[in-house]
């Protein structure tokens, strides 16, 4: 596998193959950019098809960890890690103490947190091992909710721009993925009386959303050609390609998942098509925002930090259409100036 050569290969400073024969733990972790500070990203516990997709996921995820932490003004650089396995059914004490003794070898440079597959509870075994943890329970805890809260208030500020309403009232929002930033983006989105349209992989999770939100509840597949006024990812990546762009009857894109676009390009079709796109790591940054303050954790503080992802999308969307750009473009070019502006430091 030639890692220097892959497209998702972006300079990263530091790539960690994890291999722990007793525990059976197989992970990677990826350290892109530290100008701004620690490298500091989530965990993801996964049963990918291949290590390759695995590699590729982790160095697309920690890059956008990089750009994330940048445009949220956090002092912290960007870094990701992947353990590649069933989370229902493969999770062991062992495997996560072993896990945990090599994100300390890193000695500080890389922190990591929880991600899709991972909670608290296997966190804390991760601590066991390892100071450089975030979102513990008793501290800023699950970062689900303020990352919901934070996608909530971001749509706002995309249906601000695009439809000019201050409000949700009567939109039609189709969410993909019920996990826990799903679920609770759909009681932020009820309560302020937008009509769900929902799907995820668990039946339960749909049930779940019908039942509590008065959810539509939709196919896998047909989830893109739902005639609606924004379709919000919240599952896994990659949903926006070639394949599902076409189907898209939605004039907003605005969703928790990481890496929403397959490819850069795919920001330009969008833009093509009259779609806003909110870039992900900027609408989804409220997780990382909250275990910022996790020493004297303060939740009235991190929600306030929150709050600013309004306004950086609002500019965001504005020098859009002043640069005649895709938003995304927009978006990394900010990022990588802070960057840059940083190194050396």
């Amino acid at each position: 596998m030639a890692v220097f050569n892959l497209r998702a290969y972006d300079d990263h400073e530091e790539v960690v193959f994890c291999r722990d024969k007793e525990s059976g733990l197989r992970a990677i972790i990826c350290v892109h950019n530290t100008n701004l500070g620690p490298a500091v990203g989530g965990c993801r516990m996964w049963d990918y098809n291949s290590d390759e997709g695995a590699l590729i996921d982790a160095l697309r995820l920690s890059r956008g960890m990089t750009y994330k932490n940048a445009m949220a003004g956090l002092s912290m650089g960007g870094g990701k890690s992947v353990i590649l396995g069933n989370s229902k059914t493969m999770k062991s004490e062992a495997l996560f103490h072993a896990f945990g003794r090599f994100v300390d070898s890193l000695g500080g440079k890389y922190i990591t947190a929880e991600d899709v597959g991972i909670n608290p509870a296997d966190m804390a075994l991760v601590h066991q091992e390892t100071p450089h943890v975030l979102g513990l329970e008793g501290k800023s805890g699950d970062p689900s909710p303020v990352t919901a809260y934070g996608v909530y208030t971001g749509m706002k500020a995309a249906v601000k721009h695009k439809l000019n309403r201050s409000s949700l009232d009567g939109l039609k929002v189709a969410v993909q993925g019920l996990g826990h930033v799903g679920y609770y983006l759909c009681k932020h989105l009820h309560d302020d009386g937008a009509e769900l349209m929902v799907t995820d992989i668990n039946k339960e999770s749909i049930d779940r959303a019908v039942t509590d939100f008065g959810a539509t509840a939709v196919d896998i597949d047909a989830i893109y050609e739902q005639d609606v006024d924004i379709y919000a990812p919240c599952a896994l990546g990659a949903t926006l390609n070639d394949q599902t762009i076409p189907k898209l009857k939605a004039s907003i894109i605005a969703g928790a998942a990481n890496n929403q676009l397959a490819e850069d390009r795919h920001g330009v079709d969008l833009r093509k098509r009259g779609i806003l796109y909110t870039p992900d790591y900027v609408i989804n940054a409220g997780g990382i925002i909250n275990v910022s303050f996790e020493e004297n954790y303060n939740q009235e503080a991190a929600l306030k930090k929150v709050d600013e992802i309004y306004n950086t999308l609002l500019e965001v969307f504005h020098n859009s259409e002043i640069e005649d750009k895709p938003t995304n473009e927009v978006a990394d070019e900010v990022a990588r100036r802070r960057v840059e502006l940083a190194k050396g430091r």
